[in-house]
């Protein structure tokens, strides 16, 4: 049996939008279940990200540190963020992030791995992608405001990273699928066998 996720839709009688924030919102819908039954279901609606997991040439990853207000912590995280327009293609969104966040371009792009964050409460889907040949990007750096005017930039070793993802030190999603998916990569056919950058991203169709 080969163990794959499969697209599924359960019969919806009525949907209504309680909530619209500036980037996503709060979608009730009322879902057919296989006993007959209908039942209410909340989640939110959000837009889709990006992440990069840039590794550099002495094998250490470029990670931000930045405050997460809903769980009152700062976290240790690696480059992430929205896709800003629908369709917007997801390669292109990766490396304005990697720009806009560590000033930093890269030569080489592939899919490191594709998720759901929270599908039993958002519709969120990610694409981490993995960047090589890594070096400082031309012209000013990117005026930062907000959380990310505090953020701390860091190149901290791959193994010291997975040691404190399996301490429960490290706790920001991206980073933790980010760094376990290139530890398993590295072990299994290589990275170079990883997916391209370009690859289909079913979760967010996107134009090439």
């Amino acid at each position: 049996m080969a163990i794959k996720d499969t697209p599924e839709e359960w019969t919806v009688t009525a949907s209504t939008t309680p909530f619209t924030g500036n980037k996503t919102s709060v979608r009730t819908d009322e879902v057919v279940m296989p006993d007959g039954a209908t039942v209410t279901r909340d989640y939110q609606v959000h837009p889709g990200s990006v992440a990069v997991l840039a590794l550099d040439d002495e094998g250490r990853v470029l990670v931000l540190k930045q405050y997460r207000h809903p769980v009152r912590m700062k976290l240790w995280e690696i480059p992430a963020g929205l896709l800003d327009v629908p369709g917007e293609n997801p390669l292109h969104a990766a490396q304005r992030e990697l720009y806009e966040e560590a000033h930093v371009k890269a030569e080489d792009w592939r899919v490191l791995t594709d998720v759901y964050t929270t599908p039993g409460g958002c519709d969120e889907a990610v694409r981490i992608f993995l960047a090589r040949n890594l070096s400082e990007a031309e012209g000013e750096r990117f005026e930062v405001a907000e959380e990310e005017a505090d953020m701390e930039l860091a190149r901290v070793p791959q193994d010291e990273l997975v040691r404190g993802v399996l301490a429960g030190e490290l706790h920001n999603n991206c980073l933790v699928v980010g760094v376990l998916a290139l530890t398993a990569a590295q072990r299994g056919a290589g990275l170079d066998a990883l997916r391209p950058a370009d690859a289909p991203w079913p979760a967010r169709p996107f134009e090439a």
